[in-house]
């Protein structure tokens, strides 16, 4: 007779308890090669309705991500006009707070039978994948959407391709600090049960 898994209380906990973490307070080590492999593998399991993979990873490493924020500091220069020293280290430094930065792009395209909304959503489901394997993993990351995720010309530059955009960028690394807990929602707020009346 075949056996299936049960649940694990292990599991349950470490789920109540993962939690984001600031990538400024992120340093070295990251994964190497091969955890960053066992990670992206895990981030890869989601649903995918039609099999299509509507996504796709982009790898940064620190020693890349100084000219990369060279380069945003001066679009968002071109966009915004002077940057204050504050907004400026903070463009510089985008790419070179964590270890590892791992660009997801939404692939999503029109379909016959999977609407791209569905395909949207399997690349978000990705990030949270990527999140929670790579806390498993030991590390600390955090799922970030900046300016540059919805702006084409820095998406380009990034490593977009026609038709791809940015679904984030998850930070990878090491805590130097013990993570805090931020305010969640009150479940209750949040559920209703449904009625013909609604």
């Amino acid at each position: 007779m075949a056996s299936f898994q049960t649940g694990s209380p292990e599991t349950l906990e470490f789920l109540r308890k993962r939690r984001s973490h600031p990538s400024v307070t992120m340093t070295g080590p990251g994964p190497d090669d091969g955890q960053i492999k066992d990670i992206l593998t895990i981030a890869a399991r989601v649903p995918d309705h039609g099999k299509l993979t509507p996504w796709r990873f982009v790898l940064y490493r620190p020693e890349q991500g100084e000219r990369i924020g060279v380069w945003l500091a001066e679009l968002c220069k071109r966009r915004n006009g002077p940057l204050g020293k504050d907004q400026l280290e903070k463009e510089l430094t985008r790419f070179t707070r964590a270890p590892l930065v791992v660009g997801v792009l939404s692939t999503a395209a029109e379909h016959p039978k999977i609407p791209v909304w569905e395909q949207q959503l399997s690349a978000g489901a990705v990030c949270m994948n990527l999140v929670t394997a790579a806390a498993a993993s030991g590390f600390v990351s955090q799922w970030l959407s900046e300016w540059y995720c919805l702006d084409e010309e820095a998406a380009r530059y990034l490593g977009a391709r026609d038709g791809e955009r940015f679904a984030g960028f998850v930070q990878i690394g090491t805590p130097t600090q013990p993570p805090f807990e931020r305010p969640r929602p009150e479940l209750s707020d949040l559920i209703t049960n449904w009625t013909e009346s609604q």
